[in-house]
């Protein structure tokens, strides 16, 4: 069930405390009417008492299913490791501007697409992997341009040593958003970033959204849309984008 964008609004600015969802702002009739029925079909059910509608689980985790893929489906996404497409690799790779030599950071890199790839280009590539099966899945490529860590990345302490970070984060409660404030921090002076994240960042209007839209044009910044059903291949249809974002030199 594809959910049209001004409801995807609406469920954006919408309460959660728990199982409780309560609508915000003023909406007609038919925008109501709308949302009410994609409640519904995400397992939202109106309660009078409450003036809320109410759900099994989290009503958050529900909706942000919603508002990530733009579509209601039965099957519940946690939004954490799907392996990056080749098309999207490559895509990261060109955008990433590798010059043979320079050393690149991964984190959450699963089990090593976009690694390979930087190295292809002439990187020397760090990964940082919380899952010790993907960590040592690169560690069996036995590639000796390539060091991984497993570890969560942000309990890491990242210090400004790489020219470049490429990275596909988890995107679950805008965690793709966390991932690329503290992966930023690895950036020497003169450095880019550039990740796959939610196609979210450009419409939401959370505060983590808002200001990482700020952060993004203080940079000077771009998003580069992703085809619709880019990550279909890896088991997920959240919409997607690439970010790139600068260090000032």
């Amino acid at each position: 069930m594809k959910v049209p964008t001004d409801v995807i609004q609406v469920l954006d600015r919408a309460q959660t405390d728990g199982p409780r969802l309560v609508l915000t702002g003023t909406l007609d009739r038919k925008l109501y009417l709308d949302t009410a029925k994609v409640l519904e079909a995400a397992g939202g059910k109106w309660n009078r008492k409450e003036r809320a509608h109410l759900f099994d689980g989290d009503a958050a985790d529900a909706i942000e299913t919603v508002i990530l893929t733009g579509e209601v489906t039965s099957r519940k996404q946690q939004f954490g490791y799907f392996p990056t497409p080749v098309p999207v690799v490559q895509q990261l790779i060109d955008l990433a501007h590798i010059e043979p030599g320079m050393r690149v950071l991964e984190p959450s890199a699963g089990r090593g697409a976009i690694a390979l790839a930087a190295v292809r280009a002439g990187a020397v590539v760090d990964c940082v992997e919380i899952q010790p099966d993907h960590a040592n899945a690169l560690v069996a490529h036995r590639e000796r341009n390539i060091t991984a860590i497993t570890a969560d990345f942000l309990a890491t302490d990242p210090r400004p040593v790489y020219d470049r970070v490429v990275m596909n984060p988890p995107f679950a409660r805008q965690a793709d958003i966390t991932h690329v404030k503290h992966a930023w921090q690895a950036l020497k002076p003169g450095g880019r970033l550039v990740a796959v994240m939610s196609a979210g960042v450009t419409f939401r209007q959370t505060s983590a959204a808002v200001a990482f839209r700020s952060r993004l044009e203080a940079l000077g910044g771009q998003i580069h849309p992703l085809p619709e059903g880019a990550f279909q291949e890896s088991g997920t249809g959240v919409n997607t984008v690439i970010a790139v974002l600068p260090k000032p030199a």
